[in-house]
């Protein structure tokens, strides 16, 4: 409510709900914290199933180099130019930023279709998970869009329910438990493809030794990524899916949650780390990883989930991983699944909400579509939600360069903003109309659809209302904005408190060190398969015995560190409040 717009009045703030604040200029974060949790989250179970993929494109290996080098750049730029610029401007969620221009109605509709991407998304990763465990007690195989077995539909039951207790009762634990995760993953899909290597020169009959990049090209042509002439599969297909993949977190502005904590715009292009190793060389690595197995197997690549794949070349190790991996990616997609249940159900607890969106999501693991047609699915409903993204970057960029005016809906009073829902509406019917005719492929869709939505709001728009003059409302909810921001940045300082300087105990240093070793020890192992020194059985029990290592000493440092780094803080930002304070 505007009590007054008088220069010195009171301005009541209390129906601005606290997920609708613009975050404190005091708790925003350092650079450290974005590059850990890119490369943990972007480095994930859906690597063994996309990486795996490509090779059934009928790519060249050149073409996937370059595809995905020149993809992946534009997914950053994405992060970089539009969604970090967004962010940190406004300080708000995609939630709270769509409410401001699109009104309560369309946000609590919004939420609904977002829970049913990350739904589908947690679904798929659970159903990896199940794969691995799957391989271990000898439960068949599911390549059906339907579950053949009880035994399957039970264990993926059970995965679904301790990831559903995951996102409800242990979020925090768990995001400290998957910064631990981060750099194991790296190495694991370098050593998988390291290890791939020689089993895979055993078997040409072209390249005797790895000695140049071109004995590279030639065994990736011949046995992984074996060009076909008849697919319809190009370097362009390369290009646009790694740029769309991860379209739900920048182009459609999920990651403004995120980034609205940057210091810095720069920040945006901190995404490379998971994008040019986890979204290129670790796809990369899983492809090798993939042709290794069949030949192991012998049997086709098709036939094959990731828990087969990665069980048989790094043994325990790899169904570990594809376990740890697959929980580590579904369980925030639940999460985020309860916060937007929430939104439509404020009334509930998010405890209460998550555990009901992780049944829901262990009911789809059990039909193994979503997995099976992950990255059609994956890209389909991202584009369902683009235009909601470019709904926003309209509003905040070309509405105020061409004379309207940013937030018209709400200055309108307006609980809903038709222009945007209709334009949202049509930007779908359109999608899938392309789609399903075959008219654009779905991972060109997102050029086009982006053009229709961004023409179609603008005109929409300006004849509801966006041309109009709104100074008056303007002022009123400049005042409004003003004291939030003062009332946050107060909050802020009350939550800091002093707390003594300490260093790091002598034996979490240590642990630390311990824990880089056995990463270099796992690296080692796989070079010596890769050179002959060892053979592919010795490496399965090396890596199990290095991997529990690097987590024993791993946990107890990350545990330390972070304790200690939160003192540090506090003490050095608490010093520098007390003279703002003065």
């Amino acid at each position: 409510m505007l009590s007054n717009t008088n220069e010195g009045a009171v301005v009541d703030t209390s129906h601005i709900l606290a997920e609708d604040r613009p975050i404190s200029k005091y708790k925003l974060y350092g650079s450290g914290r974005f590059w850990g949790m890119f490369s943990a989250e972007h480095v994930a179970a859906t690597e063994f199933v996309i990486g795996a993929t490509f090779v059934a494109w009928g790519v060249a290996t050149r073409d996937i180099i370059i595809g995905l080098f020149i993809g992946n750049l534009l997914a950053v730029l994405s992060w970089a130019l539009i969604c970090t610029p967004i962010a940190t401007d406004t300080r708000l969620t995609l939630y709270s930023y769509l409410k401001k221009i699109a009104g309560p109605y369309m946000q609590k509709i919004y939420n609904v279709a977002n829970a049913v991407y990350f739904g589908i998304m947690a679904g798929a990763m659970t159903t990896v998970t199940a794969s691995a465990i799957r391989e271990l007690l000898g439960i068949p195989i599911q390549l059906n869009w339907y579950p053949t077995s009880l035994s399957f539909v039970m264990l993926t039951l059970v995965i679904g329910g301790i990831t559903a207790f995951i996102a409800a009762y242990g979020f925090k634990t768990l995001s400290y438990v998957s910064s631990v995760l981060g750099p194991w993953l790296l190495v694991l899909f370098l050593v998988a493809g390291i290890v791939s290597l020689p089993i895979l020169v055993e078997s040409s009959a072209n390249v005797a030794s790895l000695q140049t990049f071109s004995d590279f090209l030639r065994l990736g042509d011949e046995y992984v990524w074996i060009y076909n002439p008849a697919s319809e599969m190009t370097i362009w297909h390369v290009i646009a899916f790694a740029w769309v993949c991860n379209l739900g977190h920048h182009l459609v502005l999920s990651d403004m949650a995120f980034f609205r904590y940057a210091k810095k715009n720069s920040y945006g292009y901190i995404p490379a780390i998971g994008m040019l190793y986890g979204h290129g060389l670790a796809w990369m690595f899983a492809g090798l990883l993939g042709a290794a197995a069949a030949i192991v197997l012998n049997t086709n690549l098709e036939l094959l989930d990731p828990g087969s794949v990665a069980y048989n070349v790094l043994g325990i190790t790899g169904a570990f991983a594809v376990v740890v991996a697959g929980l580590s990616t579904a369980y925030p997609k639940i999460y985020r699944m309860g916060t937007a249940f929430q939104t439509i159900f404020p009334k509930q607890s998010l405890k209460k909400l998550a555990l009901i969106a992780g049944f829901i999501v262990a009911i789809l693991a059990c039909f193994p579509f979503a997995f099976g047609a992950l990255m059609e699915i994956m890209v389909f409903t991202a584009m369902l939600l683009l235009p909601v993204g470019a709904i926003i970057v309209t509003e905040h960029w070309i509405f105020p360069k061409i004379g309207y005016t940013r937030y018209w809906s709400m200055y309108s009073g307006k609980n809903l903003n038709k222009s945007a829902l209709y334009t949202w509406i049509i930007a779908g019917i359109c999608a899938v109309v392309l789609t399903f005719t075959g008219i654009v492929h779905v991972y060109f869709l997102a050029i086009p659809l982006w053009i229709i939505t961004t023409i179609l709001y603008t005109v929409l728009a300006g004849k509801e209302g966006a041309k109009k003059d709104y100074q008056e409302e303007i002022e009123k909810y400049r005042l409004l904005d003003e004291q939030i921001i003062k009332e946050e940045d107060e909050a802020a300082l009350l939550e800091l408190e002093d707390k003594s300087e300490a260093k790091i105990s002598t034996t979490a240093l240590v642990s630390g060190v311990l824990a880089g070793i056995s990463l270099v020890l796992f690296i080692g192992a796989s070079l010596m398969v890769f050179n002959g020194t060892m053979d592919l059985e010795r490496f399965k029990d090396v890596a199990w015995m290095v991997t529990l290592a690097y987590f024993v000493f791993a946990l107890y440092f990350s545990k330390s560190f972070l304790v200690e780094k939160k003192k540090e803080v506090n003490l050095k930002t608490n010093h520098k409040l007390r003279k703002v304070k003065s």
